[in-house]
C-alpha cells in the first residue's frame, strides 16, 4: 500500500505520455485522475496511521551502490513528515489535474502535459519518502527535470526555451552544495546514507572538523552549509531567486503545482529534515534566519511593483519561503512545516484563480489593461478575495494561524550567538513583509476587478466565468483556505502533541512556542496592524487623485532599480554568465574543442593525409633530374640514420658529391 501512493503517479505518467496517441483525451484525463485520486486515498490511510496513531513505516527493498565501504539501499522512510507532505503533494497534485482537464482541453498535446504532471508528482513523492539522502538527491534531480520539461512545454515560444534553461541551470548552482554534503557524510558515516543511522550518530561527530586550506571548519557546519545552499537553490531564496518569476512562461497549472507543493517546498522539506544535523550549528540557523528574514522582505517589496499578475504571485511565493526558512532559523521546524501545509491550500487557489482570469480575459495577464471584472467573473472574484484574504493572514483564515505565531516566535528571539541588532532586524523584515504582502494582494484585485476596464470591448462579449469543473476545484481550495489552519493548528502547534518527537529535533534551549503565548499583548497585533497599514494604503492610493503611477514618477530612479528586480540578473550576467560564455566559446570551443583536440584526432589526421598527397603531387614533376636528386636526398637520410655503422659515414660523402656532379 505505502508503495502504490509512490508510483501510481508514475504509472499514470507512463501510459498518458507512451500511449496517449491511442487512448486520446478522455482516455487519459481517465487515468491520470482514478490514479490520483487512489494515490490520496492511500496518503489520507496513510496520515491516519503514522500520524494520528504514532507509527513509522521503513521499507527497505534492495541494494542500490555496494561499492568498497559504501552500501547504499532502495529504501523508504514513513514518518510524520512523510506522511503530512504526502498528503499536501497528492491532494494538490489531484486537484491541478482536474484544473487541467479543462484550462488545457483545446491543446493538442494534452496527452505529453498530463504525462509530464504525472512524472513531476512521482518524483516528489520519491524526494519526500526517500530513507536515505541520495534516494533523496534522485528526486531532487527528477523534480528539477520534469520543472524544466513543463516551463519548457509551449517549446517554440524562446522565452519558455530562456526561462526553463534558466530555472535549471540556477538550481544547479544550488545541487552541487547537496552533492558537496553527500561526500563529507560519506567521508565520515563510513559509506552510508540512511538517515536513521546518520541522526542517531550526530551527536558523536559533534567536535570533529575538516582542514580545508589550511583552515579547520566544524564538520556538521560545513554539511549544513551545503545542505542550506541546496535549499536556497531549490526553495528561490535571495540570491539564487531569479529563476522563480520567470518559470511563469509556463501553462498555469504548472506555476500552481511548483509553487503550492512540490517543487519549491522541497527546498524548505529538506531543512526540516535535516533538523537533527542543523541544531548542531547555531551559526547556520543564524544564517538561515538572515536569509529567510531578507528573502521576505525582499520579494514582498520587489512584487509591489509588478504588473504580470502571474508574477506577482510568484514574489509572493518567494516571500512566504523567506518565512518558512526564517522559521526554520529559530528552530521551530513545526512551525515552518505548518505554514507550508496552509501555504499550499492559498497559494494554489490564487494561481488557479488567475489561470480562470486570464483564460475569460483571452491570456492577458497585465493587471493594467484589465479592470472591472467583478461584474464578469463575480465567483472567481470572490474566490480569489479569500485565497489573498488568507496569504495576508487575515484574522481566523489558514494563512493567520501559522504565519502570525512565526512573527511572535521571532519577537521572542533571543540567540546568544546573533548579534541582539540582527534578531531585532530580521523580526522587523518579517514584520514589514506582511505590510507589503497585504498591500500587494489588494493591489492586484483593485486593478483586475475594482478600477476602470481597460479590456478592448470586443473582449467584454465574450468574458465568462470558468466551467463548473474549474469552480468546483477552486471552491475546493477556498474551503481549505478558510478551515484547514483551525483543525490543523493543534496537530503542528498543540503542546500535547508527541507526533514529531520522531522526526524533528529541537534543541529545549531553542524552543521558545509556550514563551510566546505569554508574548506582550502590543506585540501580538504588530502583524495585523501593518497589515492592516497596508491594505489602508493600496485603498488610498487607488482611490485618490494622486495615483500609484504618479507617485512613481517623482521616485523614478527607485523605481527603475525596483522594477528590474534590483538588476540581480543584470549582475549575474556581468560577473558570472557573459565571462563563462565568453571563455566557452573563445577558450574552450575555438582553442581546445575546434582547435588542439580536432587536430589531433580524426579531423587533424584527414587534414595531414590531404596535405601529404598534395605534397606528393607537387613533387611529380615528371623531370628525371628532379626524380634522381630526391631519391639521393632520401637515401642520404636512410644513410644518415644508419650512421650508427662505422663504414657509412665514407659512403655517404662519396654518393653526395657523385650526385651534386651529375646533376649540375
Amino acid at each position: 500500500m505505502y508503495l502504490l501512493v509512490i508510483f501510481l503517479p508514475l504509472f499514470s505518467s507512463i501510459t498518458s505520455g507512451f500511449f496517449g496517441r491511442w487512448i486520446g483525451f478522455y482516455g487519459s484525463s481517465f487515468i491520470s485522475i482514478t490514479c490520483l485520486l487512489s494515490s490520496f486515498f492511500i496518503s489520507f490511510l496513510t496520515f491516519f496511521e503514522i500520524s494520528l496513531n504514532g507509527h513509522i513505516v521503513y521499507i527497505e527493498l534492495f541494494s542500490w551502490i555496494v561499492s568498497d565501504n559504501i552500501n547504499i539501499y532502495w529504501n523508504f522512510l514513513f514518518d510524520n513528515l512523510t506522511s503530512t507532505m504526502l498528503l499536501i503533494v497528492t491532494f494538490i497534485s489531484t486537484l491541478v489535474h482536474l484544473y487541467s482537464f479543462d484550462y488545457m482541453k483545446s491543446d493538442p498535446h494534452f496527452q505529453r502535459f498530463i504525462s509530464f504532471l504525472g512524472i513531476f508528482t512521482f518524483f516528489m513523492l520519491v524526494l519526500v519518502t526517500s530513507g536515505n539522502l541520495l534516494q533523496l538527491f534522485l528526486g531532487w534531480e527528477g523534480v528539477g527535470l520534469a520543472s524544466y520539461l513543463l516551463i519548457n512545454f509551449w517549446f517554440t515560444r524562446l522565452s519558455a526555451n530562456k526561462a526553463a534553461l534558466k530555472a535549471l541551470i540556477v538550481n544547479r548552482l544550488g545541487d552541487l552544495g547537496i552533492l558537496f554534503a553527500i561526500m563529507l557524510l560519506l567521508q565520515v558515516f563510513e559509506g552510508t546514507l540512511d538517515f536513521n543511522i546518520i541522526f542517531s550518530l550526530i551527536p558523536l561527530v559533534n567536535n570533529y572538523v575538516i582542514q580545508l586550506f589550511s583552515h579547520d571548519f566544524h564538520y556538521l557546519s560545513l554539511v549544513t552549509f551545503f545542505l542550506i545552499i541546496g535549499a536556497v537553490g531549490k526553495s528561490a531564496q535571495l540570491g539564487l531567486h531569479t529563476w522563480l518569476p520567470d518559470a511563469m512562461e509556463g501553462p498555469t497549472p504548472v506555476s500552481a503545482l511548483i509553487h503550492a507543493a512540490t517543487m519549491v517546498t522541497a527546498g524548505v522539506f529538506l531543512i526540516i529534515r535535516f533538523s537533527p544535523v542543523i541544531e548542531f550549528s547555531p551559526i547556520m540557523l543564524n544564517f538561515l534566519t538572515l536569509i529567510g528574514a531578507f528573502t521576505a522582505f525582499f520579494a514582498a517589496f520587489t512584487g509591489i511593483f509588478q504588473h504580470d499578475i502571474k508574477k506577482v504571485i510568484a514574489y509572493s511565493t518567494c516571500s512566504q519561503l523567506g518565512y518558512m526558512v526564517f522559521c526554520c532559523g529559530l528552530s521551530h521546524y513545526n512551525i515552518s512545516l505548518f505554514h507550508l501545509f496552509n501555504h499550499a491550500f492559498f497559494k494554489a487557489l490564487l494561481f488557479l484563480s488567475a489561470g480562470s482570469i486570464i483564460h475569460a480575459v483571452n491570456g492577458e495577464q497585465d493587471m493594467r489593461r484589465l479592470g472591472s471584472l467583478i461584474s464578469f467573473l463575480p465567483i472567481t472574484y470572490s474566490l480569489m478575495l479569500i485565497g489573498s484574504l488568507a496569504l495576508t493572514g487575515f484574522p481566523f483564515l489558514t494563512g493567520f494561524y501559522s504565519k502570525d505565531v512565526i512573527l511572535e516566535i521571532s519577537n521572542l528571539f533571543r540567540n546568544p550567538n546573533l548579534p541582539s541588532i540582527l534578531g531585532i532586524l530580521a523580526c522587523w523584515l518579517g514584520i514589514l513583509a506582511a505590510f507589503f504582502t497585504s498591500f500587494y494582494s489588494f493591489r492586484v484585485l483593485y486593478l483586475t476587478f475594482w478600477n476602470e476596464i481597460n479590456v478592448p470591448r470586443k473582449f467584454t462579449k465574450v468574458i465568462k466565468e470558468s466551467s463548473y469543473l474549474t469552480i468546483l476545484v477552486l471552491s475546493v481550495l477556498a474551503i481549505c483556505s478558510i478551515f484547514v489552519g483551525y483543525f490543523f493548528k493543534e496537530f503542528f502547534l498543540g503542546l500535547g502533541v508527541d507526533c514529531w518527537t520522531n522526526s524533528l529535533f529541537i534543541w529545549p534551549s531553542n524552543n521558545y512556542l509556550l514563551e510566546s503565548e505569554f508574548l506582550n499583548v502590543k506585540y501580538k497585533w504588530f502583524p495585523f496592524i501593518f497589515t492592516l497599514f497596508g491594505f489602508c494604503f493600496a485603498t488610498f492610493l487607488n482611490l485618490s487623485i494622486l495615483k500609484f503611477t504618479q507617485i512613481l514618477k517623482y521616485t523614478q530612479i527607485f523605481f527603475f532599480l525596483i522594477n528590474k528586480k534590483w538588476f540581480f540578473d543584470f549582475i549575474f550576467n556581468k560577473l558570472f554568465v557573459y565571462p563563462l560564455l565568453t571563455f566557452g566559446y573563445s577558450i574552450s570551443y575555438k582553442n581546445l574543442d575546434r582547435g588542439f583536440l580536432e587536430l589531433i584526432g580524426p579531423y587533424g589526421l584527414s587534414l595531414l593525409v590531404k596535405k601529404f598527397s598534395v605534397f606528393i603531387n607537387f613533387l611529380q614533376t615528371g623531370q628525371t633530374t628532379h626524380y634522381i636528386f630526391f631519391t639521393t636526398i632520401l637515401l642520404f637520410f636512410i644513410l644518415n640514420c644508419l650512421s650508427l655503422f662505422a663504414f657509412a659515414n665514407s659512403h655517404l660523402i662519396i654518393i653526395f658529391f657523385i650526385t651534386i656532379f651529375y646533376l649540375s
